[in-house]
């Protein structure tokens, strides 16, 4: 399995309602995680996606591109919370330490109903 694959199916995985298995099969000890709205361990990741998943079980979840440099891997998607959401441009950027995610940062911008760029969010 490559990194960029691992990364992929952990989201994928997590986006679905699987975020324990997700976490179980991929994520390293000492995990970081780097977002101002939560806390920075994997247990407090885990459960606000297992709670996401609970509150949008329709969620839909579409990777666009993934990256990979070195240990580093960035995935591109889209995520709207049910089918009449705009949705979210989310870009994730996992760190690896060999098969492991053991960092992870993530950032959202909002999909408008207008836009000025004529190329699109993907």
């Amino acid at each position: 399995m490559t990194k960029k694959y691992i990364a992929q199916e952990f989201l994928k995985l997590a986006a679905n309602g699987h975020s324990h298995e997700a976490f179980r099969l991929y994520i390293g000890e000492n995990f970081k995680h780097h977002n101002a709205y939560f806390k920075g361990d994997a247990n407090t990741l885990m459960l606000a996606m297992e709670e996401s998943s609970r509150k949008n079980p329709n969620k839909i979840f579409k990777i666009h591109h993934a990256l990979r440099d070195g240990d580093l891997v960035a995935v591109h998607s889209c995520v709207k919370q049910n089918s009449v959401d705009l949705g979210t441009a989310v870009v994730h950027i996992f760190r690896f330490e060999a098969d492991k995610i053991i960092e992870l940062w993530d950032l959202g911008q909002p999909i408008p109903k207008e836009t000025i760029n004529e190329n699109g969010m993907f």
